[in-house]
């Protein structure tokens, strides 16, 4: 469905450059240039950036380029949301003896494809999330983490019960990280394992969404 052109329009540029956050370069008095610091890891500000540049570029060139944007202007909050929750998952997956194989991931991939309608769709799926198609494989990964840790856990993530059990896991997990955010883009909430009120929801099974 989605075609990708070689070139933005001047309108599709204007609304690129509009819908984009200017980061300034700045963290907090303890962290500078730090968006976030998740266990003394830095994120800083300029790889956030540079996330929201790829995702931007990827969707500019899309046919409905000027739509993905607009409805994606949340980006950068979003964006380090996932960055800081990655962190997170990974640690209490690597607590609980949860690991993913390449092998793992292109299974995971395929089927998913099978289901979209083919891999530029998945793409295009991926994309008007704001996830962009370099990313993908990172974001499968996720799913099968969360697919481990739950089983890891005997939580059934179908049900509302099985939902708390892992949520309260991840949730021990990021208190145990001392995650500081830069105050410009919003506080860490521990006990739901995300990024003020951005409200991203957990990652999907059907091959087009992420995050807790």
């Amino acid at each position: 469905m989605f075609r990708r052109r070689t070139a933005l329009s001047v309108s599709a540029t204007a609304a690129l450059l509009a819908a984009t956050p200017i980061l300034a370069a700045c963290g907090s008095g303890a962290h500078p240039g730090a968006a976030a610091v998740v266990d003394g890891k830095r994120i800083s500000v300029a790889q956030l950036q540079a996330k929201v540049k790829d995702v931007r570029e990827a969707q500019g060139r899309a046919p409905q380029g000027e739509q993905l944007i607009m409805n994606t202007g949340r980006l950068s909050l979003a964006t380090l949301n996932g960055m800081i929750f990655d962190e997170v998952l990974a640690r209490s997956a690597k607590d609980a003896g949860v690991t993913v194989t390449r092998n793992d991931i292109q299974k995971w991939r395929t089927a998913a494809e099978s289901r979209a309608g083919g891999a530029e769709r998945l793409k295009a799926m991926w994309l008007q999330q704001g996830i962009a198609p370099d990313e993908i494989d990172a974001m499968v990964r996720n799913q099968l983490l969360l697919d481990g840790l739950a089983k890891h856990l005997g939580a059934d993530r179908g049900r509302p019960d099985g939902q708390r059990q892992l949520a309260q896991a991840l949730a021990r997990t990021s208190r145990s990280m001392g995650i500081d955010v830069n105050p410009r883009f919003g506080k860490w909430d521990d006990r739901q394992v995300i990024l003020g009120e951005t409200k991203e929801p957990w990652i999907t099974t059907g091959g087009a969404k992420q995050r807790v």
